[in-house]
């Protein structure tokens, strides 16, 4: 399976430039628990655009993930896509 790894960068540059501006924004205030807001932010759409590639299909969205189809199926739960 070829990987394509071009847009990692390209993520990693999008992450940056939030995370710059949420902190700019702050204006002096406690910010949340920065790990936590990333990660939910990034997995819901992560998750949605996978499974759309996927056909539906969560054994494979598992696979194109590279994780559990059991782990695929908490995170959707916890992310309410599941219908």
């Amino acid at each position: 399976m070829k990987q394509h790894q071009d847009g990692d960068e390209d993520i990693a540059t999008f992450v940056r430039k939030a995370l710059e501006d949420y902190f700019q924004q702050l204006d002096g205030e406690k910010p949340a628990p920065v790990y936590e807001m990333v990660i939910r932010s990034v997995e819901r759409p992560m998750l949605e655009v996978v499974l759309k590639q996927a056909g539906g299909n969560q054994t494979f969205a598992a696979e194109i993930l590279g994780i559990n189809r059991n782990t695929l199926r908490k995170k959707l739960i916890d992310h309410q896509l599941l219908a």
